[in-house]
């Protein structure tokens, strides 16, 4: 770990397949904890629900989370608020996810989402590799700035990262300073919050078009779009959404979500219990 890290956090989680249910082991360090499992979905899929004390990270704050969901486990993971990257006055902020899934496995990494204040310095990094017959969700909901309250991300930056191991990867630094992405045709166009939603899984889809079909009805009044990443190694169904709240942008994404677990899982929409309190 770097020298200049000055408050690490470590999160482990382990989700092994029991019978018909998924047990889920943690082990932390620092102020980064699983704060409760819960079933809503019955016993064979297990909702992490992980919290941070502090609340956000500044300058020298470091959170590491691993995620190891053992073949035949289903793992959902989410948190109860957004992940909050605030001004630094000391150097990089990183949050930083590794998850595997195994052979049959499959996981819902779905976050609330991550806001950069203004004046932050941070990176935001989630690695994911499937095992053959894995399959996962991740999402991703940014807000830059604060505009309700009149804080404009006009100084700061943050890395975004999220990578799907030899099946994609999206890793681009997002500077205030750099108008023509913040503000230009091609680049954000003066929108303020982008979403990502990611399906994966390490075999053929076949019903790829069709998928895309309902993720586009559900984008059509939206700055939007949806397609498929085929490769040898299997198949990647992505929609980017770009807006100017964060609400909007995050019910988009979660349309597209309870279509794609339905038709590719039969499992209903479920969203984790944690977000309706």
């Amino acid at each position: 770990m770097a020298d200049d890290v000055r408050w690490p956090a470590r999160l482990a989680l382990a989700a092994a397949r029991d019978g018909v249910a998924t047990r889920v082991q943690a082990r932390h360090d620092g102020p980064l904890r699983l704060l409760k499992t819960l079933y809503p979905e019955g016993a064979g899929i297990a909702h992490a629900v992980l919290v941070h004390p502090p609340g956000g990270l500044v300058g020298g704050d470091r959170l590491d989370i691993t995620l190891d969901v053992q073949a035949g486990a289903h793992l959902l993971v989410t948190t109860p608020a957004a992940t909050r990257f605030y001004r630094s006055n000391a150097g990089e902020a990183a949050q930083v996810v590794q998850g595997t899934v195994g052979e049959g496995a499959r996981l819902e990494w779905l976050p609330q989402e991550t806001l950069a204040y203004p004046a932050c310095i941070g990176r935001n990094e989630v690695r994911l590799r499937l095992a053959p017959g894995g399959s996962l969700f991740a999402s991703e909901v940014l807000g830059l700035g604060l505009p309700a309250a009149g804080e404009p991300f006009t100084r700061g930056r943050l890395l975004q990262h999220l990578e799907i191991e030899g099946q994609w990867l999206d890793r681009g630094w997002l500077d205030a300073a750099d108008a023509a992405l913040m503000d230009g045709p091609c680049g954000l166009a003066g929108h303020r919050v982008m979403g990502t939603l990611a399906y994966a899984q390490a075999t053929a889809l076949g019903n790829a078009e069709s998928l895309l079909a309902d993720a586009r009805a559900a984008l059509a009044d939206e700055s939007a779009g949806a397609t498929c990443l085929a490769s040898p190694s299997g198949a990647v169904l992505l929609v980017r959404v770009l807006g100017d709240e964060v609400e909007t942008v995050t019910n988009v994404l979660r349309r597209v979500r309870t279509s794609w677990r339905e038709r590719l899982w039969a499992l209903p929409g479920s969203d984790p219990r944690i977000w309706a309190t």
